[in-house]
């Protein structure tokens, strides 16, 4: 690849990395919603270990990598200065409640689609207009009267990022090299700890798999951008996995070909339904599968649509915040992983009780009210 243009090599390799993630995720089943509804529904928590597991190999990897300065991860959308809070929790919890509308997340719904379900190829489609919308279009207004009225701008408190190493650092007055050993090694060991705690998780070389490899795509993905693609006078953004805008992104690129140049994000996506199509064929997994019935359409589309406008509105999904995000240690990624938690767990409810009203009196415990 040494006489390919930069942003060329940047593609290629973001396909083949998204090409592993989507094998991955379709052998093992990887699904940060069913992780929640296993949790919810049945108790277990063994998918829910996995994404976890997934989130301690990211944030090593990518802490890594940050501290030898072989990347900044200070150049993400992650940890700027401008803190979202409210696009993370609003959006959040959209996400989650879109993605149990939608049947899987934005990275499951692409999976899915690479086995031949004919329904998640609505939902992307709606996803990705609706993210694009979002982003540049009609909904962005809005979201951008949001940011303009709640977003909270550290610089004011002399902050340098929403990194959570930056903040007990300025807080405490501790050296940050320091505080970041420290939050890091937290973080990956209490996950770990948390996750291999449980024997059932131990002997389950299925979803230990899926976290070991999924999680270590998340640093590649940044170095791939960060070195492979640091050119003086054509950067590439520095990015890692995330499937909301790049969706998005994608749909724009495939009615806008000529003169548009295709970038990691649309690659990793193309790479994901790629990876996932060649598993479920060699494994005889391969199916067409379409809606049961109009209700079944609209509620998938209602999902994609809430899922495209929750996952823009708080930088990212299950993934881009819940697993990229997070591998940043950004306070604004957490506070979004918990919100989508929370939607994801409310969604549950809302299919259990038949109306939000009834979710939203299930989880707090009074079905009188």
């Amino acid at each position: 690849m040494e006489n390919l243009p930069v942003s060329t090599t940047v593609a290629i390799l973001g396909f083949i990395l998204g090409a592993v993630f989507g094998a991955t995720a379709q052998r093992t089943n990887f699904c940060t919603m069913g992780s929640i509804s296993d949790m919810v529904l049945m108790e277990n928590k063994n998918r829910f270990r996995a994404w976890l597991l997934t989130i301690a190999i990211a944030v090593l990897g990518s802490q890594v990598l940050f501290i030898f300065g072989k990347v900044d991860l200070t150049k993400s959308i992650y940890l700027t200065t401008n803190l979202g809070w409210a696009g993370a929790i609003i959006g959040g919890i959209l996400f989650g409640f879109g993605m149990v509308l939608a049947g899987g997340c934005g990275s499951k719904t692409l999976v899915r689609l690479g086995a031949g379900n004919l329904k998640s190829l609505v939902v992307a489609l709606f996803l990705g207009v609706f993210a694009y919308m979002t982003l540049r279009g009609l909904v962005g207004i809005a979201r951008l009267e949001l940011e303009g009225v709640a977003n909270i701008e550290l610089k004011s408190a002399t902050l340098q990022s929403q990194g959570i190493p930056d903040i007990i650092s300025s807080l405490t007055g501790l050296a940050l090299p320091g505080v970041r050993w420290a939050v890091m090694a937290l973080f990956v060991l209490g996950l770990l700890w948390f996750c291999f705690k449980d024997q059932e998780f131990r002997q389950s070389p299925r979803d230990i798999s899926a976290g070991l490899i999924i999680g270590s795509l998340v640093p590649i993905g940044w170095y791939i951008t960060g070195v492979i693609g640091h050119d003086d006078f054509e950067p590439t953004r520095l990015a890692s996995l995330t499937f909301v805008a790049p969706v998005g992104e994608g749909i724009q690129y495939l009615m806008t070909f000529t003169g548009s140049t295709i970038n990691f994000g649309i690659a990793t996506v193309g790479g994901v339904i790629t990876g996932a199509f060649v598993m479920a064929k060699s494994r005889g997994e391969f199916r067409l599968e379409s809606f049961v019935d109009v209700p079944d359409m609209v509620r998938h589309m209602f999902g994609g649509a809430i899922m495209g406008i929750g996952g823009v509105m708080a930088l990212g999904c299950t993934i881009g915040q819940g697993i990229t995000g997070m591998s940043t240690l950004a306070i604004g990624s957490l506070i979004a992983f918990v919100s989508i938690i929370g939607g994801g767990i409310l969604g549950m409810k809302y299919f259990e009780e038949g109306s939000l009203i009834g979710a939203i009196k299930a989880l707090c415990g009074d079905r009188q009210l």
